[in-house]
């Protein structure tokens, strides 16, 4: 599930991008100008939005799952998700500063501010990120190739992640891991997955029509 959301995020990202416009006077109406003039741009935008909703979802039901399993006792593994956590956080939060609205622009000045906080280095690094004192041009900038290049860092620690889940195999709640208590990936859990992803996409698509 989490996988198909990734893949939903990236493909309407990509169209939207096409369209959007990373200016402090020109973003805040490229989100109406997608909407309206642009084909199909509302269920895009839609899709987009609540998809990432939706990945959130999966992503701390996951989470739960390996913490009631006691996956993270395989260190490696466990801070390679870590790892994507904070990546999937932050490609969240600069997501938020894009529409430029007043919340997103209030949130993205008083996070750049914070950074400030920091001992030593903390005005260097905020004037780094925002790109000067305060929420311009360059910040919607950067932040913009930020939010559009991260999925693709996640997407490469992602099949790291997989890479280090297949060598030690998962975690189950019988805490059998003997091959005689083994089935077939396929039909039993193709199909479960099958389900449970058309069961999502329905949803998602449902929202995206209808709100």
């Amino acid at each position: 599930l989490l996988g198909v959301c990734q893949f939903t995020q990236i493909k309407t990202g990509l169209f939207l991008a096409m369209h959007y416009t990373p200016d402090v006077e020109s973003a805040f109406n490229s989100v109406p100008h997608i909407c309206r003039d642009v084909n199909y741009g509302s269920l895009l935008r839609n899709l987009h939005a609540n998809g990432a909703s939706f990945f959130f979802f999966c992503l701390y039901f996951h989470i739960g799952r390996e913490l009631y399993y006691g996956s993270y006792l395989n260190m490696v593994r466990s801070n390679i998700g870590v790892i994507l956590f904070l990546l999937q956080k932050k490609s969240a939060f600069v997501r938020y500063v894009l529409p430029s609205g007043q919340m997103s622009f209030s949130g993205a000045t008083v996070i750049t501010n914070l950074l400030s906080a920091v001992p030593y280095i903390g005005t260097t690094l905020q004037e780094s990120i925002s790109g000067g004192f305060s929420v311009h041009n360059a910040t919607f900038t950067r932040f913009f190739t930020f939010h559009f290049l991260l999925p693709y860092v996640n997407v490469q620690h992602t099949v790291l992640h997989l890479l280090f889940l297949h060598e030690s195999g998962s975690n189950n709640p019988l805490g059998q891991y003997s091959n005689v208590h083994k089935i077939f990936f396929h039909p039993y859990f193709s199909y479960n997955g099958l389900l449970g992803v058309a069961i999502m996409l329905m949803l998602l698509n449902t929202i995206g029509l209808f709100s």
